[in-house]
């Protein structure tokens, strides 16, 4: 194999052909040795437990702050121990809370990957939170650093179970610290400001199988960086207790007990994206990779057919594991039997272990009080814009109901706590179901019924149609308005007189809580609803309020006299809806109702799905990115794409 001398630690001129020498010279940057040591930022997601040990991450963590040079440490997510791991360790340890995360706390690795592309570092690492790295690793960082190069550089690290005087040399090549979740990488890379691959990362979810080795092979397909294996190095070891096993969490089937169903949407779009089940990495197909081996005192690059990385790469290793299973290997990735089907509207069928009950529980907060979010195929963005506002407000205790297949399968690829109403119309069409026709009215009448079956298990519920923007957590407040009490959204436009007027109850934002009057009334609203050719909006007034408002007492309230319900209607100011005071039409929108108090807007009194969606991101009120299936953060450069030409638009309206 051509062996080429790339970077020397120390003085002394390797022998090198003249064509090595020209080759590693155009591998070099222009004034390269007069570059200051590189500064390095080391990312990673601490697990809370069982997935990850406190103990071992804190001792990790140690390990990185003690390496020579410019180094400092970025913990990924918002579990309260990477807090108090941070604020333990000092100011060179920061914790960004911002990285998506599903509804089980398992952070998104294109969310952390985004967030480590967004670094000013020189160079980036990204390393399992319990990989005690070894001063090597920044003295070879260091020398590539001088490459003229955009280049990705990985290693597995090796297993141990003591850091007590551990001779290197004795640690067996193979010893890999190598599970289903890619446990014990090491990937390093350079200028984080250029793309690390041609394609769009997917929302794999992290720790839980194939995202790394995906990652490794679509770079190298991209060809627009240099792919450098390091494995035969010794930068970091994975400290494992005594009685660790590789088994740990399977069965005989090689099915992660352990939330199987994420395991399963990972392999699914391993499966589905890039060219990873499609394509062999063999030589003449990776120009870009080399392995990385030490010579003495040099770090030397070659070229290799067989490198370690490239066996799970291009799934030539078979048994890398005594149990035979792992999911490490590209063949149990991407046969079409080891996927999900997410085609039943069942949890247990499509290997999710959630039924609505079990998610409420789940997700519900102190006062048992849930979000419920629901929406169909032609609101899908909508849908993750309004999520992605909850992440940001730190409102976790809401679930989704998805109206239709592709919602549900979305979501769930999405880390959603979602579930499908197996009652809902199987006829939605996505053209054809907007405000006034048929579908629309089928569709509207899902929500009520949904909420009384929540009300009944015990929750209380605050529905918001996922068109209302979030500026602060309403929660708290609708929550005081005390029991037998239905708070909901007034429709009125008039900025004067009464806010209770026949048919301005919104029925696309209210709380309700779970008592009996509350149960008894809605129960009525969803016969009614039932009975009527209109959506059930109207429905809604007329039982509560009464024909003409019989039921009216004052500007603000009504009584319904068989259950004595009391409904309010929200102040205006701090539930707008979309024709009030003409704030979607002010140029700073946020200011205005940061001035009145809002907690939410309502994004309707608008005509056509188009319209609604460009005032709302003109007004600067959206947080998703749908090209990258990233929410919007300050870290990032997402909040320049342009967005209009990433959705489906058809002419519905709605109010």
């Amino acid at each position: 194999m051509p062996l080429l001398v790339l970077l020397r630690a120390s003085p002394r001129a390797p022998r090198c052909s003249p064509l090595r020498t020209a080759t590693a010279a155009l591998l070099y940057r222009d004034g390269a040795e007069l570059r200051p040591a590189a500064a390095i930022t080391i990312f990673s997601a601490p697990l809370a437990a069982p997935d990850g040990s406190p103990a071992r991450q804190e001792l990790a963590v140690r390990s990185w702050l003690a390496l020579p040079g410019d180094v400092s440490v970025v913990l990924l997510g918002s579990h309260p121990s990477a807090v108090a791991l941070a604020t333990r360790l000092g100011r060179r340890v920061t914790v960004e809370p911002a990285v998506d995360s599903s509804f089980t706390g398992t952070p998104f690795f294109h969310s952390m990957v985004a967030r480590a592309q967004s670094s000013d570092s020189d160079i980036c690492v990204l390393v399992d939170a319990e990989v005690v790295l070894l001063p090597e690793t920044v003295t070879l960082l260091t020398k590539f650093s001088r490459i003229g190069r955009d280049w990705l550089l990985v290693s597995m690290s090796r297993n141990t179970s003591s850091l007590n005087e551990v001779p290197l040399q004795e640690i067996p090549a193979d010893n890999w610290a190598a599970d289903s979740g890619g446990k014990g990488l090491i990937m390093a890379w350079n200028n984080p400001r250029n793309p690390l691959l041609g394609g769009v990362l997917p929302s794999f979810l992290y720790g839980r199988g194939a995202h790394s080795w995906w990652l490794i092979h679509e770079v190298l397909s991209s060809e627009m960086r240099l792919v450098f294996d390091a494995s035969n190095l010794v930068l970091g070891l994975y400290l494992y207790p005594e009685d660790f096993s590789t088994k740990r969490g399977s069965n005989d089937s090689g099915r992660l007990l352990d939330g199987s169903w994420e395991y399963g949407i990972n392999r699914h779009l391993a499966a589905v994206y890039g060219s990873y089940c499609y394509r062999s990495l063999r030589r003449h197909h990776s120009p870009m990779l080399y392995e990385v081996v030490k010579h003495s005192e040099d770090y030397m690059l070659r070229e290799v057919e067989e490198p370690t990385i490239s066996n799970f790469i291009t799934g030539k290793e078979q048994n890398l594991h005594a149990d035979g299973n792992s999911l490490w290997n590209k063949q149990n990735i991407c046969l079409s039997d080891h996927l999900r089907s997410y085609s039943s509207e069942t949890p247990e069928a499509a290997g999710v272990p959630y039924s609505l009950g079990m998610l409420l529980q789940f997700v519900a907060d102190q006062n048992r009080s849930i979000v419920l979010g629901v929406a169909g195929e032609s609101y899908r963005d909508m849908l993750m814009s309004w999520v992605c506002r909850l992440r940001h407000l730190g409102v976790t205790n809401f679930v989704v109901c998805a109206l239709d297949q592709q919602t549900y399968e979305f979501s769930m690829l999405q880390g959603l706590p979602v579930f499908r109403d197996p009652l809902s119309p199987k006829n939605v069409s996505f053209d054809d179901c907007h405000f006034g026709t048929q579908c629309f009215k089928r569709v509207t009448k899902v929500k009520s019924r949904i909420v009384v079956e929540i009300l009944k298990l015990g929750y209380n519920v605050l529905l918001s149609d996922v068109d209302v923007y979030w500026f602060d957590n309403p929660m708290q407040f609708l929550h005081s308005l005390g029991p037998a009490t239905f708070a909901a959204q007034s429709d009125e436009y008039n900025e004067t007189g009464p806010i209770n007027l026949p048919r301005r109850l919104n029925s696309g934002f209210y709380y309700a809580r779970s008592d009996n009057a509350t149960i008894a009334a809605l129960e009525m609203v969803v016969e009614h609803a039932t009975k009527s050719n209109s959506s059930e909006q109207p429905s809604f007034y007329d039982v509560l309020c009464g024909k003409e408002g019989a039921y009216r007492l004052g500007s603000d309230r009504c009584l319904e006299p068989s259950t004595n319900l009391t409904v309010v209607f929200l102040d205006r100011d701090l539930f707008p809806n979309g024709a009030y005071r003409g704030l979607w039409e002010r140029r700073d929108l946020r200011s205005s109702c940061r001035e009145l108090g809002c907690f939410v807007i309502h994004n309707n009194w608008v005509n056509g799905r188009k319209k609604k969606l460009q005032r709302q991101m003109e007004s600067g009120l959206w947080d998703y990115d749908p090209s990258s299936r990233l929410c919007l953060q300050s870290w990032g450069d997402a909040g320049n794409f342009r967005v209009m030409g990433q959705f489906h638009v058809s002419g519905d309206t709605d109010s």
